[in-house]
Parts: structure tokens; C-alpha cells; sequence
């Protein structure tokens, strides 16, 4: 966790103060609240830490006392600022907020003192991912809203954190609007969407919709070897406790998810908020080419099995093959043994991104990269296996739930599609869900220079705000 006093995001792209990043001028008084909670720096420090309101076995507190309703943005503001400097980078500016890491365990602790403060129901469940509830947590028919707050890494202040903020403060602007709710309300971090600890996406979420086995998720290692499982439990959480949550899910009648755009087509537009229309099919796939460690001094080039040649005919092959069909491919992570700069490789692993519109289209993409990667491979006497780690197929959205957004929206507001996977992606095949973005003027994402303009983030407040009394308020 950095300081407060740590350097505040780059400007925006035209030269403003990135407001929504506000972290030069973070809360000390806010940050130095977290760590003189009890526990809350402690090694292990989990849930039913600190202040001692979240009881052990994911059983809920009782509320503590009503907050005063603040103006939408004031709410946006003081939240943006104090959340700012939790895990970033003094040297890169970018986010560095891993599962089950020091920087998550900070996350987590900013998440409850904002449920609390606003006396809502707090727990955490099997798979740890967070819950701040208003009304009966097991009244049924409740709506959801959030998003995650990990990153990938040196990722950008508003991917995942942007949603789970705006649901706080949209909370704040219906208590202020004076509302009342006749369906039980959520706020939502499901935990380890990004996958940069273990490579694996939305293992929250995955998790709870039975998507991904306990087998298969107690199986998984960061870069260090360090599994899940022991993670889990360095964090004070119960790794044998994970597992498939259908009786939760039973509760939900909709999560709708705001998120920072990532791409421009808001931007193309003119308009501050969208609607998601759908996801597109994307998976990850690991290669690895197996050839001959040697001495790079002195063994002849024709005597070579360097495995690096045919990754790097495979990484251009990928580029080719996606430009030809009109979909994304990338090779966006390596592993090298024995990795030293006078050692020809024995060993390159690449791992695949690759991402379509449609499902055949996709298909055809990641076939071919496999069919050049093999070619390749064989011509240089290198031994290939190709693993496909995750993949997600094409999400539509529920559409009910998708025109009563726009309903409520009013007309004229822009649906589109992403290519990008989300939380909201993953329970769409067990409950209904829905997502709003926010737009990006320059696209960036996954990327300190993710950016998004203060009015804009307060308009995706206003808007969430909406949707919730449209659907939980009379």
C-alpha cells in the first residue's frame, strides 16, 4: 500500500487535473483510520478483523447507524480519494492490487468501513467476495450492484474500483432523493476478477456460478508457486470453504455492474453512459515451445533449437491471423528458462489472448495461430503443446433487463458491444445481469492512463442511481 503522500495520477490526456484520481490530495486522516483499525495491518488480517462487525463463517453484522446523505459527487469524491493510494506503484503510477495481497486486504477493509458507514448489512462469502446489504439479506429478489477491485498489473485507477465506488454513492443519492426500497439492495466486490496473481479471470464470480471446480481452483499458483489455497489462508480466509453458491444466487433478481469503458465508442458518440449489449467470446491459451538450453557464444546457428524463433513466428502469425478476420490476438505475457541473456532458451511459454465477435470467428483465429505455431515448431525441431487455460463463450445480456435499463434511461441512450470479460459476464447464465460504462476518452485501459473525466463519473453515478430506484424503489 502506498502512502498517502504518494505521487497523484498522470494528467489527462488534454492536459486537465485528473480529477477522479485525486490522489495527491488523498485523506491522511482517512488512510491512518484503516491502519489504526485493530488488525487491520496485521499479517492474516481477513474478514472479521478490525473492527470486529464482520462475524467468522461469513455470517453478517448487524447495521451500524445511518450515514448522512451526501450529494452524489461530494460521496464520489471523498470515496475516490481515500480508495486512491491503495496499492499503487510510487515508480510506474499504476495498480499493483493482487488477490489476496497486502494491497487486498486493504481493498477490502475500504470496502467494509463504506458498508458500515452506511449501516448496511456486511459479510463475505464461501469464495470471498463482499457483500454490503440494505434491507434482508435473504428477503430474495434483490438487486446487485458493484464490481471488483483488484487489478491487473500497473493497471489504471477505474477498471473494476470505478463500479464498485458508483454504487456506494448511488446508494448516498437515493437516501438524499428520500426513496423507498421495496426490494433488498447490494453492493458487491467479487474478489479476483483481473486474474494477475494466478491467470485465471473472475475466480470470485467462477466460483459462486460453479463455473470453476474447488479441485481446479486449489490447483492454481501465482508466479512464485505460492497455490491459491495457501493464499487464501495467509489472508484469513478458509480455502476449504469455497465452492459453487447457488443458494445465494437463488436471491438476486438482477446485478447490473457500471465499468469504465474500455475502447471509444462513447467517445465516438458524445455520451457520457452506455449500455452493454453483450461480450464477446474470448479464452487464454498457453504455448509451450520446448528446445535446447546451449551456450549462446558458442553454439553455431545451424546447430540451434531455440525455442524463442518459433514463439516469435507464432506472436507475428497471431497478429496476421487476427487482422485477417477482423478479431484481437495477443501474446501479452512470456516465461523463459533458464532465462539468462548468454543461454539459448530451453524453454518459452507465451500465453494467447485472443478475442472475436462470434464464435466461430474466434474458432478460426485461434486454429490458425495453432496450425503456424506447430508449422513452425516443427521445422525447428522444437517440441510444442498448446493448453487452453479459460475460456468464456458469448455473453448476451438478458435482454428484459437490458430495455428496462434503457427504459429507464430514457431513449437515445447508446447500447454496445465489448470485447472485454467482466463478473457481470460470468453469472449472466445464472441470474440476470446488466452493465453500464462509463466513457473513456482515449480508450486506454489496463494501463495507468486509464482515464475518465469527473463529470463523466458523476453522470454514471446519477445514472446507476436511476436504475436503482427504477428497479428497487417506489
Amino acid at each position: 500500500m502506498t502512502t498517502p503522500g504518494a505521487p497523484g495520477p498522470s494528467p489527462a490526456p488534454d492536459g486537465r487535473p485528473a480529477a477522479p484520481t485525486a490522489s495527491d490530495h488523498a485523506s491522511g486522516a482517512a488512510a491512518a483510520g484503516r491502519d489504526a483499525d485493530a488488525g487491520a495491518g496485521a499479517p492474516g488480517a481477513g474478514p472479521g478483523a478490525g473492527s470486529g462487525r464482520s462475524l467468522p463463517g461469513g455470517r453478517a453484522a448487524g447495521p451500524a447507524p445511518d450515514a448522512r446523505p451526501v450529494p452524489a459527487g461530494v460521496s464520489f469524491q471523498e470515496m475516490w480519494r481515500e480508495l486512491a493510494p491503495i496499492g499503487r506503484d510510487a515508480g510506474t503510477r499504476g495498480y499493483r492490487r493482487y488477490a489476496w495481497s497486502g494491497a487486498d486486504r486493504d481493498c477490502r477493509e475500504w470496502f467494509r468501513g463504506q458498508a458500515e458507514a452506511r449501516g448496511l448489512v456486511y459479510e463475505t462469502d464461501r469464495n470471498g467476495n463482499q457483500w454490503g446489504w440494505l434491507g434482508d439479506p435473504h428477503g430474495g429478489d434483490a438487486v446487485v450492484v458493484g464490481s471488483h477491485l483488484d487489478s491487473v498489473p500497473d493497471g489504471g485507477a477505474f477498471d473494476g474500483p470505478l463500479g464498485v465506488v458508483s454504487s456506494f454513492a448511488a446508494l448516498d443519492e437515493l437516501r438524499r432523493r428520500g426513496v423507498r426500497f421495496t426490494r433488498p439492495v447490494a453492493v458487491t466486490n467479487f474478489g479476483d476478477e483481473e486474474g494477475a496473481r494466478f491467470g485465471l479471470a473472475c475466480v470470485g464470480s467462477r466460483l459462486t456460478a460453479g463455473q470453476l471446480g474447488v479441485a481446479q481452483a486449489h490447483a492454481l499458483c501465482d508466479g512464485d508457486g505460492v497455490p491459491l489455497p495457501r493464499a487464501m489462508e495467509a489472508a484469513g480466509y478458509d480455502p476449504d470453504a469455497i465452492g459453487p453458491d447457488p443458494e445465494r444466487l437463488a436471491r438476486i433478481g438482477a446485478f447490473v455492474e457500471l465499468h469504465v469503458e474500455q475502447g471509444r465508442a462513447l467517445d465516438l458518440t458524445g455520451d457520457p453512459v452506455g449500455i452493454a449489449s453483450s461480450i464477446w467470446p474470448h479464452g487464454r491459451w498457453r504455448f509451450d515451445f520446448h528446445g535446447e538450453a546451449n551456450h549462446a557464444g558458442t553454439t553455431r546457428l545451424a546447430d540451434r533449437r531455440d525455442p524463442m524463433l518459433s514463439y516469435a513466428q507464432t506472436v507475428l502469425a497471431a497478429r496476421r491471423e487476427a487482422e485477417l478476420a477482423g478479431a484481437l490476438a495477443t501474446f501479452g505475457k512470456i516465461a523463459v528458462e533458464p532465462n539468462g541473456v548468454n543461454a539459448i532458451p530451453s524453454l518459452v511459454r507465451g500465453w494467447l489472448d485472443s478475442r472475436a465477435a462470434d464464435q466461430a470467428t474466434l474458432d478460426t483465429v485461434v486454429t490458425a495461430i495453432e496450425a503456424a505455431a506447430h508449422e513452425h515448431a516443427e521445422r525447428a525441431g522444437i517440441d510444442l503443446r498448446v493448453v487452453r487455460e479459460s475460456f468464456t463463450p458469448v455473453v448476451e445480456f438478458a435482454h428484459t433487463l437490458r430495455d428496462e435499463l434503457g427504459r429507464i434511461l430514457g431513449g437515445g441512450i447508446p447500447v454496445l458491444g465489448t470485447g472485454a470479460g467482466h463478473d457481470a459476464g460470468i453469472l449472466s447464465g445464472s441470474i440476470p445481469t446488466a452493465m453500464l460504462f462509463v466513457r473513456n476518452p482515449t480508450g486506454v485501459s489496463h494501463s495507468p492512463a486509464e482515464f475518465a473525466a469527473e463529470d463523466d463519473c458523476v453522470a454514471g453515478v446519477l445514472a446507476l442511481a436511476d436504475v436503482l430506484e427504477g428497479l428497487a424503489c417506489t
